[in-house]
């Protein structure tokens, strides 16, 4: 089963690269970040055309996330628990049952934080402090999961290609790292760091100050496993290639590959 993480940066604006995306890579679930969309005006037919069953939350102009399977979304969740005054569309999960087995897949587009001298930040690790609860409760039923998406953490100074650039940036600040690692401390593994231990393997480059051709990325995308979901961890694929195409998205997907 392969299993895609992708910031879009507007499903509408991107629509194009992602339908290219899925006929030309065909992986098994999608999870994809900031739409910045509606459900109305969402590609729903056009993606159920390429043979992706949708599960999404929408929000005009702002987040937005959604899973794209090509089996059925069962048990879907829509928002984080934690906070019922939380109106911002930034986690769905679901149930997927494919000829490799069951899977609970999640597309977080957790919180980016700046500045961090605003409510921003608070929000930010707030909102982590909810995905370990959350992470803590799904482990408990010991299933293959799949916590995929943007977390706007920069875990190590590995996954920045100038980590002096990010000191004091709400991505890098030791308390946000410090509460990525409190999830991984739950029992769950970084899947691209358990195939691949190198630096400069990022997922974002920013428009500006010519990142990309200067290749002045970061890692921020990532997928986190179960240890049911690692134990069947084949692989990960960072697709670079799709942040040269002409407006692209500035992160890339990442796939992961889980053995059946």
């Amino acid at each position: 089963m392969r299993i895609t993480t992708w910031n879009v940066n507007s499903i509408r604006q991107r629509q194009a690269h992602l339908l290219d995306f899925l006929r030309e890579e065909a992986p098994d679930v999608v999870c994809l970040q900031e739409l910045k969309t509606t459900l109305e005006t969402l590609p729903r037919a056009e993606i159920e055309d390429a043979g992706y069953n949708v599960a999404a939350v929408g929000q005009k102009g702002f987040n937005g996330v959604a899973l794209l399977s090509k089996h059925p979304i069962e048990d879907v969740r829509e928002g984080l628990p934690g906070d019922e005054s939380d109106s911002q569309a930034r986690y769905v999960e679901g149930v997927i049952a494919a000829d490799g087995g069951v899977v609970r897949v999640a597309s977080i587009y957790l919180p980016n934080g700046n500045p961090v001298d605003s409510e921003k930040y608070p929000y930010k690790l707030a909102f982590m402090d909810r995905l370990v609860a959350h992470a803590r409760s799904l482990l408990r039923l010991e299933e293959t999961l799949v916590l995929a998406g943007d977390y706007n953490v920069i875990p190590e100074p590995r996954d920045a290609a100038d980590p002096a650039a990010w000191e004091g940036d709400a991505l890098y600040l030791p308390q946000t790292r410090a509460k990525f690692r409190a999830l991984l401390a739950l029992g769950l593994t970084d899947a691209l760091r358990a195939c691949d231990d190198a630096a400069g393997r990022y997922t974002f480059w920013d428009y500006q100050a010519g990142a990309w051709q200067r290749n002045k990325g970061i890692r921020i995308d990532h997928l986190l496993l179960s240890p049911q979901a690692a134990d069947r961890l084949d692989g990960v694929t960072i697709h670079k290639h799709e942040r040269a195409k002409e407006k692209p998205s500035d992160h890339v997907p990442v796939t992961v590959r889980l053995r059946g």
